[in-house]
């Protein structure tokens, strides 16, 4: 396995725009705010397993559940779709009180947020394009872009301040909604055909 910067550089921008962490900022901290905090390290190890093993045997997984990608960004666009509503008309959708208290973050910032349909349909089709050893050390620089961001959520949150963080749970809020909407409509085309 031949280390190359040029596709490390390329796979790790191609999964910097699919995670999208700096664009789920205001999710993150509207998440902050109703758990009470964001375990950094676990959201991120545990995205970071989950992604290494959907490269290696997200196909066969899938395959062994009878389960389509398309059936799977179907699931995961309801979720985003749930996220959006809790962001746009302030109410609450998710019991994040119902499971253990390190783990209520989990859903939806594992998932759907960071393993989700396009991550997990890109970590399959990055294979195509370049060598598993390049694409690792790519996931691994993105994860810890990932857990700065959670790591320093406090410090983003002073910075941004209320007002802007309110514009932005707002607009973010369209946004998953109207995401949700492109990835069940897409979708639902295959699964129906």
């Amino acid at each position: 396995m031949a280390i190359s910067l040029k596709e490390i550089a390329g796979a790790f921008m191609v999964l910097f725009a699919i995670l999208d962490i700096t664009g789920s900022i205001p999710i993150i901290i509207d998440l902050k705010h109703k758990t009470g905090n964001v375990p950094a390290l676990k959201v991120t190890l545990i995205s970071w397993i989950m992604l290494a093993i959907i490269y290696f045997v997200g196909d066969s997984i899938l395959a062994l559940f009878g389960v389509s990608v398309e059936s799977f960004a179907v699931a995961g666009s309801i979720v985003i779709l749930a996220i959006g509503f809790e962001m746009i008309f302030d109410i609450t959708i998710f019991k994040y009180d119902s499971g253990p208290s390190d783990m209520t973050s989990f859903v939806p910032l594992v998932f759907p947020l960071i393993v989700g349909a396009g991550s997990f349909t890109t970590m399959l089709s990055l294979k195509a394009e370049y060598s598993a050893g390049n694409i690792m050390i790519a996931l691994a620089l993105n994860m810890l872009v990932i857990f700065v961001v959670l790591r320093y959520i406090d410090k983003i949150e002073k910075i941004l301040g209320p007002g802007l963080l309110y514009v932005f749970r707002k607009f973010f809020g369209i946004i998953l909604l109207a995401i949700a909407v492109k990835l069940f409509t897409s979708n639902l085309d295959y699964l129906l055909g």
